[in-house]
């Protein structure tokens, strides 16, 4: 249910250098990140996408390469070895019956460590000096996914599969 939600969500940002006009990460959602271009209705791939994960027998993983510890301007974005280490984790397997911490508000379970990364940076909270401004813009985010997830009729399970306050 939660891939289909984040797939569905097709959460991203437009950044500057790749979108004209924009100095700041903005936050978008594009269905299956790709909306425009999907000439089937989003809830059909995402069942295709469920579907398909069942009978591979795979797990799911969001990855994270926008920004942390804080807004643009304070925070960062993550670096690409650390970028490249958690994605080489999951596809060699590290990441299969290991530990988890559940962030609340993104409802999400990560990894309590990744071998080679940070901890810190798998708890988006600890990455914050400001928890104040964390939390502001934690419940401003969940808000944003939850009025986007408004356009879709899915099963009431993915719908609480998503972020929430």
């Amino acid at each position: 249910e939660q891939a289909m939600y984040h797939f569905l969500s097709g959460y991203t940002a437009k950044v500057a250098g790749t979108e004209a006009g924009i100095t700041e990460p903005v936050p978008s959602f594009s269905a299956c990140l790709g909306e425009p271009f999907m000439p089937l209705h989003p809830t059909k791939y995402a069942e295709m996408l469920s579907q398909k994960m069942t009978k591979a027998g795979v797990n799911v993983w969001l990855v994270n390469t926008g920004w942390t510890g804080g807004p643009h301007g304070i925070g960062s974005r993550f670096d690409i070895p650390t970028t490249r280490r958690v994605i080489n984790a999951i596809q060699n397997g590290e990441l299969n019956n290991i530990e988890t911490q559940h962030i609340d508000g993104l409802n999400l379970d990560v990894p309590v460590s990744i071998e080679g990364v940070d901890s810190k940076v798998l708890t988006p909270k600890a990455t914050w000096e400001d928890q104040d401004l964390y939390e502001t813009y934690l419940k401003d985010l969940v808000q944003q996914f939850q009025n986007n997830f408004k356009k879709f009729s899915v099963r009431q399970e993915i719908v609480e599969a998503g972020p929430s306050i």
